[in-house]
């Protein structure tokens, strides 16, 4: 009757492993301090940190996405800003292009209306890219942050534009006047 001899280190114990590769008892390792290095060698391998709140860490490709897309949304925040400014002659053009009679006469509320649309844009944009950054920093996934900071500022800029669209007695008089179809 043959019995199987165990392989090295098959059934010895964490103690006895590292009684044998030369390093003391586990229960006699001094706590480990400040001024000590860690050890080094086999018994110590280095592992990769882990993030510190335990995510997953973000994908280069998804980092990269988010900030592309951060970069886009700053660059049509910044080229928007001019239009939302001087909105009056870019309504009066809007009717125009749509066929409306008439012209776009309410310039005080275009102003008001312009710069509470900067306003939003600049502060959905801000949000989003801290949102975006916080994930980044915390190791996950914030490509769809700006995506979905995108959508509800510029639903709120919307808003905003129609409501100097619809105040316009001159917009309103040539939807009511255009012909269906």
């Amino acid at each position: 009757m043959s019995v199987d001899r165990p392989q090295y280190g098959e059934y010895a114990s964490p103690e006895e492993q590292r009684a044998r590769a030369g390093l003391p008892p586990l229960s006699a390792e001094p706590a480990a301090s400040a001024s000590s290095p860690p050890l080094a060698g086999p018994a110590a391998p280095s592992r990769p940190a882990r993030p510190a709140l335990g995510g997953a860490p973000a994908q280069p490709v998804g980092r990269l996405v988010t900030l592309v897309l951060l970069g886009l949304g700053l660059v049509n925040v910044l080229s928007s800003i001019p239009q939302f400014v001087n909105m009056a002659p870019t309504l009066s053009e809007s009717m125009k292009m749509l066929g409306l009679e008439g012209e776009f006469t309410n310039y005080a509320a275009a102003r008001t209306w312009g710069v509470i649309a900067v306003v939003i844009l600049l502060a959905g944009y801000a949000v989003t890219a801290w949102l975006s950054f916080r994930q980044l920093k915390r190791s996950r996934s914030a490509w769809w942050i700006p995506l979905v900071g995108f959508v509800i500022t510029m639903s709120l800029v919307s808003a905003c534009i129609s409501v100097v669209m619809f105040s316009d007695p001159a917009f309103v008089a040539g939807m009511l006047s255009a012909p269906a179809g």
